[in-house]
């Protein structure tokens, strides 16, 4: 009995503390699409994984930042967001949707777009104009996004009327520094866990542009190789303008492998060219004994017989010879038996 009083004593305390989840918030912002999540404060909305082909249209008019996750957009054509014009959004994800190309004035309607991410979209084409509608975008996300097809020169294109501050193009693959997209006024430069060995001096050299001398990298995950042609870019690192130098580590050769980067100098940087034109010579070397080798093998099989013939005649020659010897030691012999016996006889 004092459990059951114990238990009911509680319930109506369990119901007030539910009555907030089954009541929604009284902020809540009006026209939130169904396949979304709407948030109040901050303006918040969320579509995730809903398989959407488009942008959806009944969104607030007051959202600040908008996700758009997991869907199969695959074209953002133009106009994309101009159905209902959202002034105040400042933060637009497209994350995993698939997007495959970007239509001109794609993002007509969003004036006041800063920060625009299209990670992990396999893009195939960007028109010139794609960025046509957000004067103010300071920030582009492409991080494993330009694996399906080069697009540099598509990019440049549509970077050319921007003012970016920071651009984004981690996991890409790239093997050299992308000079055509990075323009005048950028700041940071995102290019971790690409394929980069080395950036070479005229590489460095790009970054010394009047519009680019506050530009700082990230280069993390990078495989570099600490040869010599590493040095320009051993000697750049203390500059201060790579954000992560502390946390780069050599890739090869075997000898400096996990070795960091700013305990080197540039003169114990050795050049790998004698290493390898040397065990290129050895593999050579090798090659031909094996040829020589092979030849001789032949020429024993095809000259098998005269060889077979050949090793019996030194066969009879060498008993013949040992014969021979044996003949002149009996008869050597004889004499000295003949004139160790006689003194016995006597």
């Amino acid at each position: 009995m004092a459990r059951r009083q114990a238990r009911r004593g509680w319930l109506p305390w369990l119901g007030l503390a539910l009555l907030p989840l089954a009541v929604p918030p009284a902020g809540a912002p009006a026209g939130c699409p169904s396949a979304c999540y709407c948030v109040a404060t901050p303006e918040l909305v969320q579509c995730r994984y809903e398989r959407l082909e488009e942008p959806p249209r009944e969104l607030p008019a007051a959202v600040h930042n908008l996700s758009i996750a997991g869907s199969n957009l695959s074209v953002l054509r133009r106009g994309a967001f101009a159905g209902r014009p959202l002034r105040q959004l400042r933060l637009l994800r497209l994350r995993h949707d698939n997007i495959q190309a970007i239509e001109d004035m794609a993002l007509q309607g969003l004036p006041a777009l800063r920060t625009l991410d299209l990670s992990h979209n396999p893009l195939l084409s960007v028109a010139a104009g794609a960025f046509g509608g957000a004067p103010l975008l300071r920030t582009l996300q492409l991080n494993e996004a330009l694996l399906a097809a080069p697009l540099e020169e598509q990019l440049a294109l549509a970077l050319g009327n921007l003012s970016l501050r920071r651009l984004e193009l981690a996991g890409n693959g790239l093997r050299a520094l992308p000079a055509a997209l990075l323009p005048a006024g950028l700041e940071e430069l995102d290019l971790r866990n690409n394929s980069l060995q080395r950036l070479g001096a005229a590489e460095l050299r790009s970054l010394e542009a009047p519009g680019l001398r506050k530009l700082r990298l990230s280069l993390g995950a990078n495989p570099l190789r600490c040869d010599c042609a590493l040095r320009p870019l051993l000697a750049w690192l203390r500059g201060g303008r790579v954000a992560d130098a502390r946390s780069l580590r050599c890739a090869g050769p075997p000898p400096l492998r996990g070795a960091a980067l700013l305990h080197l100098r540039p003169e114990g940087l050795g050049c790998g060219e004698g290493g390898e034109l040397e065990t290129a010579s050895y593999v050579f070397f090798g090659i031909v004994l094996a040829l020589i080798g092979v030849v001789f093998l032949m020429v024993l099989y095809l000259n098998r017989r005269g060889i077979k013939r050949w090793l019996h005649n030194l066969r009879e020659a060498c008993r013949d010879q040992m014969e021979g010897y044996h003949y002149r030691y009996e008869q050597d012999a004889e004499p000295r038996r003949a004139s160790a016996a006689s003194p016995a006889g006597l």
